[in-house]
């Protein structure tokens, strides 16, 4: 029998992959609108994240998740910010040139 941490390994690296052909196959006309889902997609994780940071520490395992919800809000932070300033300039790619 396969060891678990083998088989989740492998599902981890072949997202990985699929994950980047899926991102860099996108035409840049759908990229705002998807950075926009991820957003939001993020911003849920944040909830989630404050959840388990706001876990009580006398709980089995309360510290790990407190943790791991602070690392969480930290990452998805992050990918919200960097979202919004990659919308940005996809957005300002298509606005017109001011004449001089």
């Amino acid at each position: 029998m396969t060891d678990p941490f083998v088989f989740y390994l492998a599902i981890f690296v072949l997202a990985i992959f699929v994950g980047y052909y899926v991102v860099w196959s996108v035409t840049p006309a759908l990229h705002t609108p998807l950075m926009a889902v991820t957003n939001a997609i993020s911003s849920v994780i944040i909830v989630g994240a404050l959840i388990a940071a706001a876990a009580s520490a006398e709980l089995a395992g309360g510290w790990t998740a407190k943790a791991a919800g602070a690392l969480a809000v930290a990452l998805a932070s992050v990918n919200i910010f960097g979202g919004f300033l990659v919308t940005q300039r996809m957005l300002a790619m298509y606005k017109k040139k001011e004449k001089r």
